[in-house]
């Protein structure tokens, strides 16, 4: 009985240490890394995840922009943190599935020095024109720069940017030559379609809506499984039998690896309360072009090795590479 009694009390202590662990997370201030600067979609959705996050976890927690170097420093700063949970990072795919394929050599390694813990959201960007561009639909479009080789061009944010290996997909796909013309950001490259020095570029919805509605870009198609509520009219390009023109980017959030399971479990449940809160939900994500996600973290790393392997094949096809 004494014998009993000793196991039950050990197992009684196990179950209250076990139940303290569990809920001992956050014993401290949270830092939400974001590779970006301040201001654009990213951070802002940083920012309110912070103030949503705070009294939910009751402790501070703070977004520090990390800006510069295709990603680079912010994730890697992230992959060298304490792995205790309370540094996360909030990046894109830029850092998971296109640097490991552009860069020869990385300070951090995508799959080993992080865990996944929720893909917030999936994000779909347009093919936009200039107005005056003689091509309303994509097959007048290719057939358009089949007639006359190398005239026409379209801008990116950088080699191996996004809207880069969307352009090099559909020339390979299309077989069409039209020019890469790389600028310093998304802010460059959208008003250089207005402006008319180039003819084309691949945009966010949030970032080419207004300019579309007030005449002053063209919607060509967008990417994804299916057409945009905001912009019903504007075809996928997988209707248009180019589905290997992937446009989509992501955000999602991740943790250094050995990090807490409880702090993973946690951050991911209240991340998920966040999204499914109809107002936040629409107004802040829906109106903005955004496909909510927030995938399990067991999902997210399906979906990270998939992402990957069709980035690859982007890159290769790009023939992009970074030093």
């Amino acid at each position: 009985m004494r014998f009993l009694a000793t196991i039950a009390a050990l197992l009684s202590a196990a179950c209250v240490c076990a139940s303290a662990s569990a809920q001992g997370w956050p014993t401290k201030g949270v830092r939400i890394v974001v590779p970006y600067p301040p201001g654009g979609g990213i951070d802002i959705l940083a920012r309110q995840l912070a103030e949503k996050f705070a009294p939910q976890w009751d402790q501070p927690v703070v977004v520090e922009n990390r800006p510069g170097g295709s990603t680079i420093p912010g994730t890697d700063a992230v992959a060298k943190a304490a792995p205790d949970g309370h540094t996360l990072l909030l990046s894109t795919d830029a850092s998971f599935s296109i640097n490991p394929h552009l860069f020869a050599k990385l300070p951090y390694d995508a799959q080993r020095d992080f865990i996944p813990v929720t893909m917030l959201i999936l994000l779909q960007q347009l093919l936009v024109a200039h107005p005056a561009l003689p091509a309303n639909h994509l097959q007048e479009l290719i057939a358009l720069a089949k007639s006359k080789p190398g005239s026409l061009n379209y801008a990116s944010y950088g080699s191996g940017s996004q809207p880069h290996l969307s352009g090099e997909m559909l020339k390979n796909r299309a077989g069409i030559d039209i020019v890469h013309v790389p600028y310093k950001g998304i802010s460059l490259a959208v008003p250089a379609v207005m402006a008319g020095e180039v003819q084309l570029t691949f945009s966010g919805i949030a970032s080419s809506i207004g300019p579309l509605k007030a005449g002053r870009l063209k919607a060509i198609a967008i990417g994804g499984p299916k057409r945009s509520a905001l912009l019903p009219e504007v075809p996928t390009f997988t209707e248009l039998g180019f589905p290997e023109v992937e446009t989509h980017a992501w955000f999602g959030l991740f943790l250094p690896a050995g990090s807490p399971r409880e702090a993973v479990a946690r951050i991911y449940q209240d991340a998920k309360r966040v999204l499914e809160e109809p107002e936040f939900r629409q107004k802040q994500l829906i109106d903005r072009g955004y496909d909510v996600v927030g995938s399990s973290p067991e999902g997210f790393e399906a979906f990270l090795k998939t992402d990957s392997a069709s980035r690859a094949r982007a890159v290769k096809i790009s023939g992009a590479r970074a030093e």
